[in-house]
């Protein structure tokens, strides 16, 4: 009768007991979810503040805010959909607000076509918080290595000849914690299985 591999099975042991820890985190982080957006659902009903001169979690999201951009010095655009929820693109400026400093993400409106070309020079601008777009890996979120994103000011006040933004939706701020720990729990499972089914074939070999 074979041995038991000790090495492989102690490989495997530790895999499953990553897995299985894994997705206990994301539970845990469901529940810091659900807080989350209980605080966003008030932070919609908070008189506005000065939008953030620094970088800062996302406790501010969805509160009323105001800025002041000295000057554009970049832009980009990016798909979305407009007030009336009709598809667009979104033009999104990074502005200059001073010698130093991170500088500010506003959303000024939606363009029909991909080849707009904003005139807006800066100046005052009010409207909501939520996160500038980011291309982060979905695996990034998935084990907690993700960076922290920017937050960019969506204004309420389309700048002319472009369609309003969109107000804040809180149904966009995703909270699938358990499904990956769903996901994480089955891998596991699937691994055991695995294991288990090669362990016993080499046994009766």
């Amino acid at each position: 009768m074979k041995r038991i591999p000790i090495v492989a099975t102690i490989v495997v042991g530790l895999a499953i007991a990553i897995m299985i820890a894994l997705g206990i985190w994301q539970l845990q982080r469901k529940g810091e979810k659900e807080a989350l957006i209980a605080q966003y659902a008030a932070n919609r009903t908070l008189p506005p503040i000065a939008f953030p001169a620094i970088p800062v979690d996302d406790s501010l999201l969805f509160r009323k805010a105001g800025a002041f951009c000295l000057e554009p010095v970049g832009w980009t655009n990016r798909a979305g959909r407009n007030a009336r929820g009709a598809t667009g693109w979104r033009q999104i400026a990074q502005c200059r607000t001073g010698a130093e400093g991170p500088g500010l993400t506003v959303q000024i409106g939606l363009a029909r076509t991909p080849d707009a070309k904003p005139t807006w020079t800066g100046g005052e601008v009010h409207g909501y918080i939520t996160h500038a777009p980011d291309d982060q890996p979905l695996i990034a979120s998935l084990i907690g290595r993700a960076h922290p994103k920017t937050l960019m000011l969506v204004t309420d006040t389309p700048l002319a000849g472009f369609d309003a933004n969109p107000e804040p939706d809180l149904s966009a701020v995703p909270n699938n914690h358990l499904a990956y720990a769903v996901q994480w729990f089955v891998f596991a499972t699937i691994a055991g299985i695995i294991y288990a089914l090669a362990l016993r074939r080499r046994m009766k070999a």
